[in-house]
């Protein structure tokens, strides 16, 4: 039986305190679960963040890599490093990949990825305290997108969609 895989995206660079602490708990609570992770791999943010909290609950980790292979800039709790050499194109493998996507805060990026969720009807958990964020994307897709206030929900959520 294939694996659920959880795809969580957040920012990198400038990622706030909440939602890193937000992404450590995700981490932690998909490999509970039993679900793999999958991220954009880097060793900064969310995705360092979230990959860190899976790893210290056991959880197997996949990262999705902008670049060619080169071993700098991976967290060190992913497991297995995809390079794609495709920049930022690589976000459309990150989401067609998961089977629920959770935003974990907003940026540039985050918004990129869960516009390409939405597009290819894929279901959408925020988590996140951009107000104007969350008012976009529920607007765009009522049916897709699911807001939350913890990680814990997030992951009541997405059981809620997956089972």
């Amino acid at each position: 039986m294939r694996k659920i895989i959880i795809g969580v995206m957040g920012r990198g660079e400038n990622a706030t305190a909440n939602d890193l602490q937000n992404a450590y708990t995700l981490g932690q609570l998909i490999a509970k679960q039993g679900w793999v992770l999958l991220t954009g791999g880097r060793n900064v943010g969310v995705m360092d963040a979230v990959n860190k909290g899976a790893k210290s609950a056991d959880g197997l980790t996949i990262g999705i890599l902008p670049g060619d292979y080169n071993q700098d800039g991976i967290s060190p709790s992913v497991d297995i490093a995809i390079f794609t050499d495709m920049g930022n194109a690589r976000n459309n493998i990150n989401i067609l990949t998961s089977d629920v996507v959770i935003a974990c805060g907003m940026g540039a990026g985050t918004a990129s990825e869960i516009a390409l969720a939405l597009k290819a009807n894929k279901q959408v958990i925020l988590l996140t305290n951009d107000e104007e964020g969350k008012l976009f994307f529920k607007k765009l897709s009522p049916e897709n997108v699911h807001i939350v206030e913890s990680a814990e929900n997030a992951i009541a959520t997405a059981k809620a969609i997956l089972y």
